[in-house]
């Protein structure tokens, strides 16, 4: 069926059926305006043209007679009444001709002594006013159009001009005309049919396919190809449908490594808390010390859930587009002091020693709470994967175009071609092995919070001897301190 009924309740026709419809449309009203103008309007339009003419040569004449010499005039007149088939007549005052040019054996103006006379007349009792008359030829059927008018001043005119011409009737070159049209008609409404429809289907064959394709890409085939043949927007249509497709691929091997990291993250502490939980039942009851150890257990799987789900949270609102910045200003190089002195137990407990190189102060204006968030999963990222000599260096670098931050560790590094796929979610270097507990999410709120805030970010890494992970508060939002 030519018109198909969408779900939304609408109808929807195929587009080469629209063009089609346009074509033969635009076609028809064509030939219904050239019919109009040919065959209804015709001799109107001729009739205008001739008076037109006769009006342009009286204004012609009216001009030469005032300004040209006796022969030059003559010679004028002669070429006006010879190029518009005009019959001309130049008399005095007292109705005597002048000049007289004479195209027509049916001119009413010629041939009769004096015939100008009674025309001139009605234009002297008319105060001398130009004279326009339509008059039917008394030889013929003809139709006839008089002009008259004074020359010179119009109070006292030195001559009269009338020019005259016939209006051929035209009812026979219609008949012709009319045969012509029927004739050529019928052969382009069949030509503009047959091409319309052949034009339709070149036009709408590489949206057809891009469709089919579309289709299937609805259906998860990302192996599908676009082919844009054809024109160049159905070109830009494919190549953004070929964007799409890689990126809704790149969207769904996310989303399936992200439920099953997710996944393993929560099986294995689900696992220990059951498991724990089990051992207090069943062992450790009655054992405090054991019962406490075994609840301390517990207490941490918990505390690792929920540091999971908030950070799965966090990571929504920042990439939905929810989480709105709250900037205030504060002191970059104390905030980076007070969130290096948290991690002082983990640094006494395991073995770790946070360098903090800091620069001048400088107060910047941001969302703090987040910019905070960046930082402490920077630091926490490094000490999961320093190296063996479990340093982390937390440098603050002030530059021209804003306040860099650094944070280094001296592990094993990451391959080049890895390092664009460091903030995505889950994702793990195979270089890297992870001493401390953490969601596998800190990179990618990171990146998040950076690109709400529009600061430049990046890693900078060696193959053997670690990576720096820095980002830049830009200069817009830092003054300086008052000394």
């Amino acid at each position: 069926m030519l018109i198909k009924k969408i779900n939304s309740g609408f109808t929807t026709v195929p587009l080469k059926f629209t063009i089609w419809i346009y074509f033969v449309g635009y076609t028809i009203v064509v030939f219904v305006l050239l019919w109009l103008f040919q065959i209804l309007f015709l001799e109107k339009f001729y009739t205008q043209s001739k008076i037109h003419n006769v009006d342009a040569a009286a204004k012609q004449i009216v001009s030469s007679f005032e300004s040209d010499s006796a022969s030059e005039f003559s010679k004028k007149l002669t070429a006006i009444a010879s190029e518009n088939d005009l019959c001309i007549e130049v008399v005095d005052r007292y109705s005597r001709s002048l000049y007289t040019k004479e195209f027509s054996v049916d001119c009413i103006i010629h041939g009769k002594e004096n015939s100008t006379y009674f025309y001139q007349k009605k234009i002297m009792e008319n105060d001398n006013k130009p004279l326009w008359q339509k008059i039917p030829n008394p030889h013929n059927n003809y139709s006839m159009v008089l002009f008259g008018c004074p020359l010179g001043d119009a109070e006292n005119p030195k001559g009269y001009l009338f020019i005259n011409t016939a209006l051929v009737p035209v009812g026979s070159t219609v008949t012709i005309i009319k045969q012509q049209l029927m004739i050529i008609t019928v052969f382009l409404i069949v030509i503009a049919f047959v091409v319309s429809l052949f034009v339709a289907q070149r036009i709408a064959r590489p949206i057809d396919r891009i469709t089919v394709s579309a289709e299937s890409l609805a259906k998860g085939n990302f192996k599908t190809k676009f082919d844009g043949k054809g024109y160049l927007e159905v070109k830009q249509l494919a190549d953004t449908l070929t964007y799409a497709e890689k990126e809704l691929s790149r969207v769904d091997t996310m989303q399936r490594d992200l439920i099953a990291n997710v996944s393993h993250d929560l099986r294995t502490p689900l696992t220990m808390l059951k498991a724990y939980a089990e051992m207090i039942r069943d062992l450790s009851g009655d054992n405090p010390v054991k019962r406490n150890e075994h609840l301390e257990i517990i207490i941490n799987e918990t505390d690792r859930l929920s540091l999971m789900v908030n950070d799965i949270l966090d990571l929504s609102k920042l990439e939905s587009g929810r989480q709105k910045l709250e900037p205030s200003e504060f002191e970059i190089s104390s905030k980076l002091s007070e969130i290096i002195n948290r991690f002082d137990k983990i640094s006494e407990r395991m073995g770790y020693n946070i360098q903090f190189t800091p620069d001048k102060e400088q107060i910047v204006c941001c969302d703090v709470v987040k910019i905070e968030q960046v930082i402490y999963n920077l630091i926490n990222n490094a000490i999961n994967y320093t190296g063996e000599d479990k340093q982390v260096f937390v440098r603050q670098i002030n530059r021209p175009e804003g306040v860099v931050i650094e944070v280094e560790d001296t592990g094993e590094g990451i391959e080049p071609d890895k390092i664009k796929l460091i903030f995505d979610k889950y994702y793990r270097s195979e270089n890297h092995k992870r001493e401390v507990v953490g969601t596998g999410l800190g990179l990618s709120i990171v990146k998040a919070v950076l690109k709400l805030h529009n600061y430049d970010y990046g890693v900078r890494s060696t193959i053997g001897k670690g990576s720096v992970f820095w980002f830049r508060i830009e200069n817009r939002n830092i003054k300086n301190t008052q000394n």
